[in-house]
């Protein structure tokens, strides 16, 4: 959920709480939305990968924008911009949802939770907004230039967020936070560490970037050293970077801002739709009111309207299909474009994903990927393209 940036001067870079934590690992670090972030650590992309797939691993994600909205109309005020029931979301729970512009384009996507009410650091209207890395001030002065007179809305930028993802995360995990057993996908909660980690106060959420069980933990920046380095002592626990989580959300069918969705893409074109909930589509209770309802609300009764949709690409081949990478139909035609695409470990295969004209996109579907020169034939696939492993239950 974070769009990179060009390389920058390593001296303009933002560190996260964790850096010196990734130097000290061996982390191979790269500019990356303004910070100073971890590529991969010694084993590479690929091990880091599978380990995430098998075990549990431990993920720097400080980079994103943290905020919080407080105040009675807080909830109202989020519908206003967002096509996502935020009134029925219940205390405790977290929602994906969408910033869009008047025509319906995404401006970004983000999780919103409804935070319970905590003796020190909660409130009965208290919403939790994690936003892309790349996008943090727009998102800040966006909500603020239209929801300030509504509610109070402050950054965090104190607090660092940590992702523990894995099939055995929430063992590692629990020997520090017992409770987390009881969570389930996209509960939120507020917890304790214990005194050997500062004792920190801390929020998180059942969810993460992987397909896989797990969890992302915003801690204040004081203590996430020291909870990190308590989570890596564990077994079952290694460090990963950025390379292995986006070969890990590509394989989980997660779009990627900037890439797989923008504002020239609606939440119906980018097969996002399951985002909006009913009570807010037509003949719901609270029906549009959002920002570019008319369009998308148009699309959603007139999915011929799209012209382009997001489809999930396997290769025939076992050759990488990068981003930007033009897609013909058999006729010689250019019906698409790539916009995330690797040979990733547990697919193992060359898997995209692609905006393509609506008469191509059915399962099935046979087209020629444009890599340097060669037609590389590929088929339209229903993603994800690895099961999900969430903890529904």
């Amino acid at each position: 959920m974070s769009d990179p940036t060009p390389a920058a001067d390593a001296a303009e870079l933002q560190r996260t709480p964790l850096h010196d934590l990734h130097l000290s690992l061996g982390a191979r670090m790269v500019p990356f939305a303004g910070y100073s972030m971890p590529l991969q650590y010694a084993k590479g992309i690929v091990a880091e990968h599978r380990h995430t797939r098998s075990c549990a691993s431990l993920f720097d994600v400080s980079h994103m924008g943290q905020l919080r909205l407080r105040g009675e109309q807080a909830a109202q005020a989020l519908e206003t911009l967002l096509p996502i029931d935020v009134l029925g979301l219940a205390a405790g729970r977290q929602r994906y949802g969408l910033l869009l512009d008047a025509g319906g384009g995404i401006l970004d996507d983000l999780m919103v939770a409804h935070r319970p009410r905590s003796g020190d650091a909660g409130a009965a209207h208290e919403y939790f907004v994690v936003v892309n890395a790349a996008r943090k001030q727009h998102d800040l002065e966006w909500l603020r230039g239209h929801l300030a007179a509504r509610c109070d809305i402050e950054a965090l930028p104190r607090h660092a967020l940590l992702a523990l993802q894995g099939p055995r995360a929430a063992q590692a995990l629990q020997g520090l936070i017992p409770a987390v057993r009881e969570l389930r996908f996209m509960d939120v909660a507020w917890a304790r560490l214990p005194a050997s980690v500062g004792h920190a106060h801390v929020f998180l959420s059942r969810s993460g970037y992987t397909g896989e069980d797990g969890f992302e933990i915003s801690v204040p920046a004081e203590h996430a050293a020291a909870l990190a380095q308590a989570l890596l002592s564990l077994p079952d626990v290694a460090p990963a970077g950025l390379g292995a989580r986006d070969t890990l959300r590509l394989e989980a069918g997660l779009c990627l801002y900037g890439h797989d969705i923008d504002t020239a893409t609606t939440p119906v074109q980018a097969g996002l739709q399951w985002s909006i909930q009913k009570v807010r589509r037509s003949g719901g209770a609270r029906a549009g009111g959002f920002p570019g309802a008319e369009v998308v609300l148009a699309q959603l009764a007139d999915p011929s309207s799209l012209g382009r949709v997001r489809v999930g690409l396997r290769g025939l081949q076992r050759a990488p299909v990068r981003e930007g990478a033009e897609l013909r139909d058999a006729a010689g035609g250019t019906v698409g474009r790539v916009t995330s695409g690797a040979l990733t470990p547990s697919a193992d295969a060359a898997i995209a994903m692609a905006y393509v004209d609506t008469a191509c996109a059915a399962t099935g579907t046979e087209l020629l990927a444009v890599v340097r020169d060669k037609l590389l034939p590929m088929r339209v696939v229903d993603m994800p393209f690895v099961p999900h492993r969430y903890a529904r239950s």
